[in-house]
């Protein structure tokens, strides 16, 4: 029986010894009565807690030793580790820390939207969908789309429904790029990126944006991209800076990438979280619809990212290599949840508008908060996310401060190193989220406030 080396005397499962194998009679009124009768293995769970080593070493005396194999993966995800965001996740947990880390909201979404989801699984809707989505959300994707960028896309031929953006980013790379294919990023980066384009066997090439504003480099942009580029793979409003591309850095993109033939996969999944300027979609930019994918998803406006209903926007020719990638990765998204996302996506504007006030409230708990800790804290234009300079407290590195955090001060975030290429680079940052409620923001400063202390 297979058990991870990682997995030690938190959980240990063994067999029941003497292994035997129990009968199972037969249904004599079945028509198998007079085949041979079927033979199963007993299994028991000696412990599925966390234990003491006293009490490890008691479970082992009486079960005796258990094998442990070597956890084996691909050559191509090997330096990949557990997601930082489920291992602070299980950090808070463990020392009650207050959760300001992992994205994902503490309050609910729409009730309206929620009651639709519960509406259609009466309604039967619960099998499996069509792959590239049901009709009614593709139609609202395409209204949504046009309403924000003045593009008018086919709903049957320009869209592809997914399990989240991020499956819909990993459609797009797995269906459009090839082994050796170069593609660049902008670091800081959501994780997924790199991961996945390490499993499509892309040559990745690294331009880091750099605090205070994170400013597109322009020149080293061009002077990295070539007729041999693949593509741009880019995030703005940008997690986990808060950087949103402006119009300027946006059409120096487009210019380089129509000038290399070069496509851009645009990450957009924070479009409604935008509070200095208007989101601007690099596809509605002059020359770029025709070599742009454009990902989303309904989570994080809605709060409802346990869904995971994400789409990607293309024209036909690009549309088509995501959709055969997302046929052979989950096939279909959650049926009753697409019926759903098409209520949210027919929201009025005024959701909107009252969605970025609630955030714009909260922004300014968390932002205040920190300055007053000791933080320096960079300029946020977008998602719920805030990035600050941990060093006047006294740590060596990132990792090292977010550990002291979750343990000594009950609080989490989370290291940027994560999300460079080169972790040096984000070693003196780290993240925090403001999706919370604001008992839930005030409560983490003033635990903050109480117990940092700047060196």
């Amino acid at each position: 029986m297979l058990l991870p080396a990682c997995i030690k005397s938190s959980l240990r499962i063994t067999l029941y010894k003497p292994l035997r194998w129990n009968h199972i009679a037969p249904n004599h009124h079945s028509s198998c009565s007079n085949r041979r009768r079927l033979s199963v293995p007993i299994f028991r769970a000696s412990s599925i807690s966390t234990v003491s080593t006293a009490e490890a070493a008691a479970v082992m005396a009486q079960d005796g030793p258990t094998r442990q194999y070597p956890l084996q993966v691909a050559k191509r995800l090997e330096k990949f580790k557990t997601t930082i965001f489920t291992q602070m996740s299980s950090l808070a947990i463990e020392h009650g820390a207050i959760n300001l880390g992992q994205g994902f909201p503490n309050f609910d979404g729409p009730e309206i939207v929620k009651e639709a989801a519960i509406q259609a699984i009466k309604d039967g809707k619960n099998q499996y969908a069509r792959g590239y989505g049901v009709p009614e959300l593709n139609s609202a994707i395409a209204a949504r789309f046009h309403k924000d960028t003045g593009l008018t896309v086919d709903p049957e031929k320009e869209i592809t429904v997914t399990s989240g953006c991020t499956e819909a980013i990993a459609a797009t790379i797995l269906g459009l790029i090839n082994p050796g294919d170069k593609v660049i990023v902008f670091a800081p980066f959501y994780d997924s990126y790199e991961a996945t384009l390490s499993m499509a066997g892309a040559k990745i090439t690294c331009i880091t944006l750099r605090p205070p504003d994170f400013s597109l480099p322009i020149e080293e942009l061009k002077s990295k991209i070539s007729k041999n580029t693949r593509a741009i793979l880019m995030n703005t409003p940008h997690n986990p800076t808060g950087k949103m591309f402006t119009r300027e850095e946006l059409n120096q993109v487009a210019s380089l990438c129509i000038e290399n033939d070069v496509l851009v996969f645009s990450d957009e999944v924070y479009d409604k979280l935008s509070f200095e300027m208007d989101h601007i979609s690099i596809a509605s930019l002059p020359g770029m619809y025709e070599r742009t994918v454009t990902l989303n998803s309904l989570g994080k406006t809605f709060s409802l990212t346990g869904w995971k209903i994400g789409w990607a926007i293309a024209p036909t020719h690009l549309i088509w290599g995501v959709k055969q990638a997302h046929s052979y990765l989950t096939f279909a998204t959650s049926t009753p949840m697409q019926h759903a996302a098409a209520v949210a996506l027919r929201a009025p504007d005024s959701y909107y508008e009252e969605l970025r006030k609630d955030y714009k409230a909260k922004k300014e708990i968390l932002v205040e908060g920190l300055k007053s800790v000791g933080f320096n804290v960079y300029p946020s234009s977008g998602t719920y996310f805030v990035v600050v300079d941990h060093t006047p407290f006294g740590l060596p590195d990132d990792v090292a401060f977010c550990e002291y955090l979750i343990k000594e001060v009950g609080v989490v975030a989370i290291p940027t190193s994560v999300f460079y290429l080169d972790p040096s680079e984000g070693k003196n940052l780290v993240r925090f989220t403001f999706c919370k409620d604001e008992d839930t923001l005030r409560n983490a400063v003033g635990r903050m406030k109480e117990r940092l202390v700047r060196k």
